[in-house]
């Protein structure tokens, strides 16, 4: 269902200036994520087609070019779309549009929604439109950001926001409307009508973002130190940077 024209301009114009946050490419710690994404979601990964929800500058789409050879791409911001375009060329069906505004006769075996959830106005509706898209026995990955990673939690004692689901600075910059914890992230998937397969943490995280771009590559974070961060999280999946569900459509 399509929304009204207003409401669609409202929301390019939020997406618009979101973007300028995002600057030129992804910052060395995002970077870092989409890798142990892909790693974490491989044991799930099935073949067919692939569709991802978001691409930004194209990091993700390009280490999903690596698992599936039918991907397509839906993002609503014509900057990103033109930038992924340029970096793959026609490796990748690219179609400018919201989620919401999205038709399609095809159904995809594996839906990648990640760092997206946080951003839309009504998440279980564009949860349930993606149930929507998936093919008989297809899954739907849903990353966000964690309120409870260690790293928020030293910022709300430090006085930087009130609480753990407070939106901070960087936060409404990015254009995120909300925080989930797993048990909220959960809640948004069941009531989307989707049945949650598994559930999990992407990377234990002592330190903000900020910290992580300027120390990764230097003397203090050495790969071996990234390594069990991921590791740790697999045990600690509260206190990771990243949150996820692994969903199918109710049958």
């Amino acid at each position: 269902m399509t929304h009204p024209s207003a409401v669609v301009s409202a929301e390019h114009q939020r997406l618009a200036a979101a973007v300028s946050s995002y600057g030129e490419g992804a910052a060395p710690f995002d970077a870092l994520m989409r890798g142990y994404m892909m790693r974490a979601f491989s044991p799930w990964f099935a073949d067919g087609a692939c569709l991802q929800v978001g691409c930004a500058h194209g990091d993700q789409t390009s280490l999903l070019l690596e698992r599936y050879d039918d991907l397509t791409v839906l993002e609503p911001d014509p900057t990103f779309v033109a930038h992924t375009r340029k970096r793959l060329g026609d490796r990748v069906v690219l179609i400018e549009a919201l989620l919401e505004d999205y038709e399609t006769d095809r159904r995809f075996d594996t839906i990648v929604f990640s760092h997206v959830l946080e951003h839309v106005a009504e998440p279980v509706a564009a949860l349930r439109r993606l149930g929507a898209l998936l093919a008989p026995g297809g899954r739907l990955y849903v990353v966000v950001p964690n309120a409870e990673a260690p790293s928020r939690r030293i910022a709300v004692k430090m006085g930087l926001f009130s609480h753990l689901e407070g939106l901070s600075a960087a936060d409404e910059a990015a254009g995120h409307r909300r925080v989930y914890r797993l048990d909220t992230l959960q809640r948004d998937v069941a009531a989307a009508g989707l049945n949650a397969e598994h559930s999990g943490g992407i990377f234990y995280k002592p330190l903000a973002n900020f910290q992580f771009n300027g120390l990764i590559g230097g003397p203090l974070i050495s790969d071996d130190f990234l390594e069990a961060c991921y590791a740790l999280g697999q045990e600690r999946p509260s206190e990771c940077a990243s949150i996820f569900v692994v969903a199918k459509a109710a049958e």
